[in-house]
């Protein structure tokens, strides 16, 4: 049945608004949230790692060691300064041989010397791909499978889904993976052996993005594209099983909400098509969905270092996680920082989206 103001074409202009500009002032506000909430994480791990019951001396030179050459290692790492002195040493408030943090440098590694910076840019991106590979899957999965659920609540595909949702996340990811090589490399040969990104033989291009998919298309190298795919798959499938479940119930909860909505029962009173009413639902169950999958993101970038871990990828998860075995105060304040910092620049990415989709946030 037509509304009163026209047809149904009427009806397709009145909810599908025009888009509105860039909310320059709320990126501006969330930016100078981000750098508080930076600084409050910064000076948070500073002072936490310090009073930590741990004397990295003595992990350095051995417990064995004289007391002249424990005092000389104490120095030369700056830790016989007063605390405060070494904040300002760290944030580069202080002249010193090294630039500190607000002249972009995190300073060098005290069991490597080599710069924080090139470490964490060597092994961040090999996290980074390992992530965004499996929620680019996990997304094209759970979008189609969450729709079909909230379309058809008695349906098949609800069921299965809400059984797989349980069933995947009733166990750790690492666990996952371990079944997944004993099943796909050990017995049925399918998967290549958990031994890095590569074969050991195989020389890796040079790297451009620290991405080996996007560096081997660069240089043109076919073979070694295939090849790290090959190695991905099965880490890949690990994460995306766990992060599907969760994605799909966010998915087909929120369609469902909309489309009990008025402006949804409106739609269809209208005579609009199904695809334009499942276009329109979808608009509005997907924004609230963004802040899930920012939120898992954030997540998966230190959660997913027991899956490096079970596979030997090797990315920024297990160089977190031998800094603090090491107690390599430099690493630990740059791996921190530096993933909160990206944590932060997601979130404002997604914020801007949701705003742009639904400007009654910017209120």
């Amino acid at each position: 049945m037509w509304g009163p103001e026209g047809s149904g074409p009427h009806i397709a202009h009145m909810i599908r608004k025009e888009r509105e500009p860039v909310p320059w002032g709320y990126i501006a506000k969330r930016l100078a949230t981000g750098v508080v909430q930076l600084l409050g994480v910064t000076l948070a791990v500073f002072f936490l790692i310090r009073l930590l019951p741990a004397d990295p001396v003595a992990r350095l030179v051995g417990f064995n060691a004289s007391d002249v050459v424990y005092d000389q290692a104490r120095a030369s790492l700056g830790l016989d300064q007063p605390v405060l002195r070494q904040l300002g040493l760290f944030l580069g408030f202080f002249p010193s041989d090294q630039s500190g943090l607000l002249q972009g440098d995190l300073g060098k590694s005290w069991v490597t010397n080599e710069s924080i910076i090139s470490e964490i840019l060597h092994f961040f991106p090999i996290t980074l791909e390992l992530i965004t590979i499996s929620f680019m899957v996990a997304i094209l999965i759970a979008i189609p499978i969450g729709m079909i659920s909230a379309f058809r609540p008695n349906g098949r595909v609800n069921r299965v889904t809400f059984v797989y949702g349980l069933f995947a996340g009733a166990q750790p990811e690492f666990w996952w993976g371990l079944v997944f090589i004993y099943v796909f490399f050990f017995r049925l040969g399918w998967a290549p052996a958990p031994l890095g990104r590569l074969r050991p033989l195989t020389d890796a291009p040079d790297s451009v993005t620290g991405f080996l998919t996007i560096d081997s298309l660069l240089a043109g190298r076919l073979d070694v594209f295939f090849e790290s795919l090959y190695h991905l798959w099965l880490p890949v499938m690990t994460l995306v099983l766990i992060l599907s479940g969760p994605i799909i119930k966010m998915i087909r909860q929120n369609m469902l909400r909309v489309l009990e909505s008025d402006f949804i029962l409106y739609a269809r009173a209208s005579g609009l098509p199904s695809r334009t009413i499942a276009t329109y639902t979808f608009r509005s169950a997907f924004a609230p969905t963004l802040t899930l999958l920012g939120i898992l993101y954030g997540f998966m970038l230190g959660g997913a270092v027991l899956v490096e871990q079970v596979f030997s990828i090797g990315g920024l998860g297990q160089y977190s996680v031998r800094s603090i075995l090491q107690f390599d105060y430099p690493a630990i304040q740059g791996v921190v920082l530096v993933i909160t910092a990206f944590s932060l620049l997601l979130y404002l990415a997604l914020d801007v989206i949701h705003a742009v989709l639904d400007p009654r946030v910017r209120r």
